[in-house]
C-alpha cells in the first residue's frame, strides 16, 4: 500500500495508507512531476492500469503500442511493473542496455518500438526482483529521467496492478495525459474499477476509458459468444463511474500464442482499434 507519511488528517492513526480510499488532502497525492531526460521529447504519455493482477494489462499495453506504431507514430513502452515485467517477452526483445555516460539507451523491437524494462537489465530474465517499495519506485522514476528516449509520439506506461507505491509514484512523478483501465468480467469488477477510478480522480488524472479483457470466447463453429466468466458487466460499470467502454476483448488462443512466441507485432485483429482511436482523439484535444 502507498505509504502516506505526511497525512494532514487530524490524527495520523486515521490514515489508511491507501490513496484510492482516502479523501484527505495531503502531500502524498500532490504531484511533483519530474522532467524526462533532456534529450527525451515525449508528446503524449498514457498509463495502462488495473485494480488487480492477472487481467491482461501488459497484453493491452503491447497491443496498443503495436497499433499506434503501425499508424506511423514513434512509440515507446516504459515497463513500470518491476516485480512482474512481461513486456520484453511479448516482443522477444533482448540485448545489452547501453549507456552514453549521460543516460541509458532504450532497446527497440523489430518494428521500432522503444522499450525499457528491468528484465532488460537482469542477467537472467527469471531472476526475481526482491526489492522494497521505495527502491522499485525509484527505479521507475529513473526509467523516466535517466533514459534517453529521443522523439516519442506516444509512450505507454505498463503500471503494476493495484493502488500502491509504484502506481502512486507514476501518477505523481510523470505527467500523464490519461489512463486506460483494464479489467475482466468477474463479480468484483465494480469495486476494482472503482479503486482505479477514484485514485485517478484524487490525482486529477483523466480516465480515457476501460478495456474489458477475457470478455468472452467465440465458438469456432457457430460464432456464438460464450461468457466464460459470466455476463459482461463492462457497460454498467462504465455507466456507474462515468467512463467510456473502449473495447471488449475475447479470449483468443492465437493472440496468446503470439505473446508466448514474442511476436505480438504480427497480430491480425481489430480488438483495440477503437481504443487507439479514442487515445488519438483524446490527445488531439
Amino acid at each position: 500500500m502507498a505509504e502516506n507519511k505526511e497525512c494532514t488528517q487530524e490524527t495520523p492513526s486515521e490514515c489508511t495508507h491507501d490513496c484510492s480510499t482516502c479523501k484527505a488532502n495531503c502531500s502524498s497525492r500532490t504531484p511533483t512531476y519530474d522532467a524526462p531526460h533532456k534529450d527525451s521529447h515525449i508528446k503524449h504519455v498514457i498509463g495502462v492500469v488495473s485494480g488487480k493482477g492477472g487481467v491482461g494489462k501488459s497484453i493491452v499495453t503491447s497491443m496498443l503500442a503495436t497499433i499506434m506504431q503501425r499508424r506511423a507514430n514513434q512509440v515507446a513502452i516504459l515497463d513500470a511493473d518491476v516485480t512482474g515485467p512481461s513486456i520484453p517477452k511479448a516482443f522477444a526483445t533482448k540485448g545489452d542496455v547501453m549507456s552514453t555516460g549521460d543516460g541509458l539507451l532504450p532497446l527497440s523491437t523489430k518494428t521500432g518500438i522503444k522499450m525499457m524494462s528491468v528484465n532488460l537489465l537482469l542477467e537472467e530474465e527469471t531472476r526475481p526482483v526482491v526489492w522494497r517499495g521505495p527502491v522499485i519506485a525509484g527505479t521507475v522514476k529513473q526509467f523516466w529521467t535517466d533514459v534517453i528516449w529521443g522523439d516519442v509520439d506516444y509512450m505507454f506506461i505498463d503500471c503494476p496492478p493495484g493502488t500502491g507505491d509504484v502506481p502512486l509514484t507514476v501518477f505523481q512523478s510523470i505527467k500523464l495525459d490519461g489512463i486506460i483501465i483494464v479489467t475482466t468480467p468477474q463479480d468484483l469488477v465494480s469495486m476494482i474499477v472503482g479503486k482505479a477510478v477514484n485514485m485517478a480522480a484524487l490525482m486529477n488524472i483523466p480516465v480515457i476509458g476501460l478495456v474489458e479483457n477475457m470478455s468472452f470466447v467465440k465458438c469456432p463453429d457457430c460464432g456464438r459468444e460464450i461468457n466464460v466468466f459470466g455476463k459482461s458487466k463492462a457497460e454498467e460499470v462504465c455507466a456507474q463511474y462515468g467512463i467510456d467502454l473502449l473495447a471488449r476483448m475475447p479470449i483468443d488462443e492465437k493472440l496468446s500464442a503470439l505473446i508466448d512466441r514474442g511476436i505480438i507485432e504480427l497480430m491480425e485483429n481489430d480488438y483495440l482499434e477503437g481504443a487507439a482511436d479514442a487515445i488519438e482523439k483524446y490527445c488531439a484535444k
